[in-house]
């Protein structure tokens, strides 16, 4: 039995897999491969919530074991053919380093779900990483794609797991696949028809650890563009993304797509004055451009924005969808909560909830779309640092306010590069303590309304991680804006 020639319709009775992690793709990728008649061990370092010890419960039920406790993903049991692992296993994870010295392969729930695809269907994957506007870009491309009348679902790192939608007994015309690095590390044949690295920044240092971590981190961004079928999509303004296309070993005819704010050349989409314009998709692009949407169709003329908007067209373009398809899929798509979200105006300042900034480069994007700006900063930092940022941003800073645990290592950088920007911290609302994060939130508010005037703009981008004083960057968006219409409320 050779685990690389089964597929979904294959049995796999026989076949020992290990599940490593019960999130949403580890109960996917364990529900599935029961499904498929395999023997599955799922393992986690305990359950987070009652839902997923009914999962547990549901998948006993149909054959499979479950073991939910601390020390449980400590040691690989016997007997093992296959490892599919959640992307938040590091590989230097005891598990993983076992599995390795075995000699067994080691899937991530994307491999698996690229094996399992349908061949009768063989649906089409468009995928975007990079470090900021993946979920953004995700579902910008979902909106185009579903404009243009075809049966797509935005599914990866977005949420859906890849798994759920491939095993979907009604085939989908094509998906848009969202992958982060860590899933792509754990990636080895997939082969998309177009990819897109949006751009790559510090981030997750903490994961990639070691002298080499940026080297490692940037390397398995890049690894969506292997065996990139037609159009390998990089962003202009980030060489490392261009250079990423360069060293990759795609299928002979793929292309090299550029996006850009400036006026696109021949293969690339960009910018004629306020008009979203493709030089790739057309035949006559050594002379002419096809018009796809105008920046004020968009839901922000943010550059990042625009950015996502560009990318996620030249991926539905490499899919053969047509320009007003993507101009009516971009009109009608609005982002997700705490992505640059306008919470209020009053008194000439602009309350901006971007808290899904989760790393320097978000922050400093979001930032450049605002001139000038109170910045609200902090949280965890996960290793990163903010010396770039602050000299990309420092002449439109009228002041900041900082939190969070990392919030030194913003103020240091604050001083080394703009030491005549004033800098308020405001301490409290760690995880654990009596102080919430709503009370912690209006302190901060209170903080930036002293720094801020008529033409200002007060922007949440904190460039951090939420959890050492929320549960997710959602809830620190909800109880910013939370907290801004209380104070505009006292004020009425």
């Amino acid at each position: 039995m050779d685990i690389d020639d089964l597929g979904r319709h294959d049995s796999w009775e026989g076949v020992r897999a290990v599940v490593a992690g019960f999130g949403v793709s580890g109960f996917a990728a364990a529900d599935n491969l029961t499904h498929l008649g395999a023997s599955v061990t799922a393992l986690a370092e305990g359950a987070r919530n009652a839902e997923e010890l009914e999962k547990a419960e549901l998948l006993e039920i149909l054959g499979a074991r479950v073991l939910l406790h601390e020390g449980a993903t400590a040691t690989l049991p016997d007997d093992v053919d296959l490892v599919v692992t959640s992307p938040g296993f590091r590989p230097d994870a005891p598990l993983l380093v076992q599995a390795a010295e075995r000699g067994v392969p080691v899937w991530g729930e994307v491999e698996l779900a690229w094996r399992l695809r349908d061949p009768a269907h063989d649906t089409p994957w468009l995928c975007v990483t990079g470090t900021n506007g993946k979920t953004t870009t995700v579902q910008m491309l979902d909106a185009i794609l579903r404009a243009a009348g075809l049966r797509s679902r935005a599914v990866g790192n977005v949420g859906t797991p890849i798994v759920e939608a491939v095993m979907d007994p009604e085939p989908y015309d094509v998906l848009a696949v969202e992958l982060s690095s860590f899933q792509l590390h754990y990636t080895h044949s997939m082969s998309p028809q177009a990819a897109a690295v949006l751009n790559v920044a510090e981030d997750h240092l903490d994961w990639y650890a070691g002298p080499s971590g940026m080297e490692d981190y940037v390397a398995d961004k890049g690894r969506i563009y292997e065996r990139t079928q037609l159009a390998c999509v990089y962003n202009v303004a980030d060489p490392v993304t261009e250079e990423l296309v360069r060293e990759a070993d795609v299928v002979e005819g793929a292309r090299a797509v550029g996006f850009t704010l400036g006026m696109p050349g021949v293969g690339m989409v960009g910018l004629v004055e306020d008009i979203l314009a493709d030089r790739a998709f057309v035949e006559q692009r050594d002379s002419s451009a096809a018009e796809l949407c105008t920046v004020g169709d968009l839901a922000s003329d943010a550059p990042h924005f625009v950015q996502n908007a560009l990318a996620a067209a030249a991926l539905a373009r490499a899919h053969g969808v047509s320009q007003a398809a993507v101009r009516d899929g971009l009109r009608g798509f609005r982002p997700d909560g705490h992505r640059i979200a306008l919470v209020a105006e009053h008194d000439g300042v602009r309350w901006v909830d971007d808290s899904k900034a989760t790393n320097p480069h978000a922050a400093q994007s979001s930032l450049l779309a605002y001139d000038p700006v109170v910045w609200v900063a902090g949280g965890l930092a996960k290793g990163a640092r903010f010396d770039d940022l602050v000299l990309a941003a420092r002449d439109r800073l009228k002041g900041v306010v900082l939190i969070g645990r990392d919030r030194q290592v913003i103020a240091e950088a604050l001083s080394r590069h703009a030491p005549d920007v004033r800098v308020i911290a405001v301490d409290g609302g760690e995880t654990g303590t009596q102080d919430d994060g709503r009370a912690l939130m209006g302190r901060v508010v209170d903080a930036a309304a002293g720094l801020a005037g008529a033409g200002d703009t007060v922007l949440l981008a904190p460039g951090c991680a939420s959890m050492d004083q929320f549960t997710s960057y959602a809830a620190r968006g909800d109880a910013f804006a939370a907290a801004v219409r209380d104070r505009l409320d006292d004020q009425r």
